[in-house]
């Protein structure tokens, strides 16, 4: 579960570069901010030159940092930003 507001700052900074400090990561959380609503992790392997089970483990990394939410929609699971925890990591980088 995100630690958001829970965790002194320094760590929660730490927290959100470990999950944004893997290109493909960036590159799913680029690919998400540009689109509107949510999209399943086949819509974003379809986007990256990446297979599903690779996609499928870094959206569980940003996942547990809250930089990506889930809704379930069976048969699929749908994933987009978190848009307050990106302004958190743009307030905490400002720290610096």
């Amino acid at each position: 579960m995100p630690t958001v507001g829970a965790t002194h700052p320094s760590t929660r900074l730490a927290e959100l570069c470990r999950a944004l400090g893997n290109p493909v990561r960036v590159a799913i959380l680029r690919y998400l901010r540009t689109q509107r609503g949510l999209r399943s992790c086949g819509e974003i392997v379809a986007q990256l030159p990446r297979s599903q089970s690779t996609v499928s483990r870094h959206l569980k990394v940003l996942k547990a940092a809250g930089v990506v939410v889930s809704e379930a929609d069976p048969p699929h699971v749908r994933y987009g930003v978190a848009p307050e925890v990106v302004e958190e990591f743009r307030r905490l980088v400002a720290t610096l």
